[in-house]
């Protein structure tokens, strides 16, 4: 979707190629808009137990006393049903949210561009075996596949009962099984730039020059092929934010008393008519995030396609 003016008159001459992929972004106000609202919203979250220290609260702590308090100066988002801060907890939810959509997505790019670049440049029995099991993953139905894999009890894996009911095996636990069924998107796009790339003159140089099938793919064509990966990635992050809160909203992602805006909206379903803005404020950051990383994402296709100069 492009919601600018074409390209061309605002990018100056005489600029690298990352400069006028710069001036590109910079002409799509929404992705700027955009990037500029998640960095703020992740910098508040990184920040969120330096605020709780000012303001001198603890968001783990219960207070029976102080049940869905209002909005007030002590209070900025009221209190949910056990007394603890709305606010400060929608921020360490945005914490665990936000990193288990970014390392999830970077965890699923790498495994697509190993995939896309080994299948495409290989090609023969190679790229037909792993485009069949790309195939076979696009197949699946992801949500209850999700939902499958994330109910497993790992302690019939041999995990011990209290690394079980950790938080930090419960974020990995997502990071991997969404990484495990995310990264076909790039595998294919990874896959085709290779087929077009390993063609051109630099690659068939550089194969002339003695060097190995492993340099050229890490060296030569993976750094070429970026663009599609990035902007594959940066969209595939409003996705798994989804997906993290309905893991989490079913009961099947980051467990309480941990917070994520996924387990916040299962806390609040309870006391949706006494008390709505306890699904409000975290179903609005969810909408609020997915929406802001598609647009970077749009942003990012319109800048790193070198067509847009000739638009």
């Amino acid at each position: 979707m492009t919601l600018h003016a074409p390209l061309a008159a605002a990018v100056p001459g005489g600029r690298t190629p990352a400069q006028r992929a710069w001036w590109r972004f910079r002409a799509h106000r929404l992705a700027l808009l955009s990037l500029a609202l998640l960095v703020g919203l992740a910098l508040l979250a990184l920040a969120g137990p330096w605020i709780a220290a000012a303001r001198g609260i603890d968001p783990g702590v219960t207070d029976l006393l102080a049940r869905f308090e209002p909005p007030s100066a002590r209070y900025w988002l009221g209190t949910d049903d056990v007394g603890r801060d709305v606010f400060q907890r929608l921020l360490d939810g945005g914490r665990v949210s936000l990193l288990v959509a970014l390392a999830a997505a970077l965890l699923s790019a790498v495994i697509g561009a190993a995939v896309g670049v080994v299948a495409g440049f290989v090609g023969g029995r190679p790229d037909a075996l792993l485009m069949r099991l790309t195939d076979g993953v696009i197949a699946l139905p992801l949500l209850p596949l999700l939902i499958v894999l994330a109910a497993i009890d790992v302690r019939k894996l041999g995990v011990s009962a209290e690394l079980a009911q950790s938080e930090l095996l419960s974020l990995y636990r997502i990071i991997v099984i969404v990484a495990l069924t995310g990264w076909t998107t790039v595998a294919r796009l990874v896959r085709a730039e290779t087929l077009s790339l390993k063609t051109r003159d630099f690659v068939r140089a550089a194969t002339a020059l003695g060097a190995s099938p492993a340099r050229l793919m890490l060296r030569h064509i993976l750094p070429n092929a970026a663009s599609p990966i990035v902007v594959a990635t940066t969209l595939s992050v409003g996705n798994i934010v989804l997906f993290e809160s309905v893991l989490s909203f079913l009961g099947l992602g980051v467990q309480a008393p941990h917070a994520s805006w996924g387990n916040m909206l299962t806390g609040a379903q309870d006391f949706i008519w006494n008390a709505p803005l306890l699904a409000v404020w975290p179903g609005l950051l969810i909408f609020v995030t997915v929406i802001a990383f598609n647009f970077v994402g749009d942003g990012l296709q319109d800048a790193l396609d070198p067509r847009a100069e000739r638009r």
